[in-house]
């Protein structure tokens, strides 16, 4: 709900403080690029602290942030609250999937993690929706001092129920000093990695997949805006896009375990690839139309990958496995807004997109590097 709230923000803000597109790059990837540097640092420390602690006091810390921009003045201030709350909702991704890969160590895990993610892309459907309603009818403070007060309610009670369940303790202290001798290989296994080269496969994937999603999230306002749209038709893509990602990550992770990881991966991001060249001749009803398809594939391939880095990391270093997994994708995320900000500003945002489309699909021939590992795995 955060990231969808921000997005939606971002063309408001580029009127309301005189932002150019680059300005709304550094924006968005602030915010992007804090998650992505602390990814692992969380999962170190999970491993003495536990999740749930980490998970509590993160969204309490993201929540304090947003609900402190109601009173941000500029650019400048709006860079320092968003690096606050990329710092505390840094935690959110690879604790969540670490303890939800644990609980589901004999289950259908990926099922799971989808069933996790879509929730997560339930809060991108609905907060987006509300907060473009109280945009029209108030003032964008409103949105982000109820979206804090949210935050930071939801982070109580998510240190309170998983303590009252007993899940997200910390680990055995066994299992956190383990040593190695300093070698490349030990310090791969001490990572907990098991197969080198199907974990980089699956996060070079990770790193190309986030920075199309978070391009394509970033300049849609924008293009929207080029068609004719206000902010409550925006607000309304965005939950069409976010409602087509919720059913893709929903559906995705159990399609993978019926027709594989590969074909499901080439499928989403053949349906990302195509629809965002297919969405920029549309006229703007055309587009909303056509946006839950997209947001199906941009956001169904999260699901599968997400489940298969248990598949190269020992349980015992999961929680820092999926970190490292994390800081790598969310780095292609937090990257991406900047570098397409300075593309749009010198060319335009459907130049940009293009571009994004042929980005999202040179994941398609990479997938062929992670067949072999994944047989290995089994």
């Amino acid at each position: 709900g955060f990231t969808g709230v921000l997005i939606l923000l971002l063309p408001v803000w580029q009127v309301e403080f005189a932002l150019n597109l680059t300005q709304i790059g550094i924006v968005r990837s602030v915010y992007s690029g804090a998650m992505a540097l602390f990814q692992v640092p969380a999962g170190i420390f999970a491993e003495r602290w536990g999740e749930r602690l980490l998970l509590g006091v993160g969204t309490i810390l993201t929540g304090l942030a947003y609900l402190t921009l109601g009173v941000a003045s500029g650019f400048q201030s709006l860079l320092i609250l968003l690096l606050i709350g990329g710092i505390g909702a840094t935690v959110q991704h690879p604790l969540s999937s670490s303890l939800i890969s644990k609980v589901y160590e004999q289950g259908p895990q990926r099922a799971a993690l989808g069933t996790y993610n879509f929730f997560g892309d339930f809060g991108k459907m609905v907060l987006p929706f509300i907060a473009a309603i109280v945009i029209a009818g108030f003032d964008w403070r409103w949105v982000t001092t109820g979206a804090g007060f949210f935050g930071i309610i939801a982070g109580i009670l998510a240190f309170v129920l998983l303590f009252n369940i007993g899940e997200g303790g910390a680990s055995p202290r066994a299992s956190v000093n383990a040593s190695s001798n300093g070698t490349i290989d030990n310090k791969i296994k001490d990572w907990g990695i098991k197969n080198s080269a199907g974990f980089g496969a699956l996060s070079s994937i990770g790193i190309i997949d986030g920075a199309g999603r978070s391009g394509f999230l970033t300049f849609l306002p924008f293009l929207l805006i080029e068609k004719g749209a206000e902010v409550e038709i925006i607000g309304f893509a965005l939950t069409l896009t976010f409602i087509g990602g919720a059913t893709g990550k929903f559906l995705c992770g159990m399609l993978a375990e019926r027709i594989g990881i590969i074909r499901t991966v080439i499928l989403t991001e053949a349906i990302t690839g195509f629809g965002i060249l297919a969405l920029l001749p549309l006229s703007l009803y055309w587009a909303m139309a056509l946006l839950p398809l997209i947001g199906m594939g941009l956001n169904g391939t999260s699901s599968v990958l997400y489940g298969t880095v248990s598949d190269f990391v020992k349980p015992e270093r999961r929680a820092r496995g999926f970190g490292l997994f994390y800081t790598l994708s969310v780095g292609g995320s937090a990257l991406a807004p900047l570098m397409f900000g300075i593309l749009s500003d010198f060319s335009s945002v459907t130049f940009t997109l293009i571009v994004v489309s042929l980005l999202t699909l040179t994941t398609i021939p990479i997938c062929k590097f992670l067949l072999k590992p994944l047989i290995g795995a089994k």
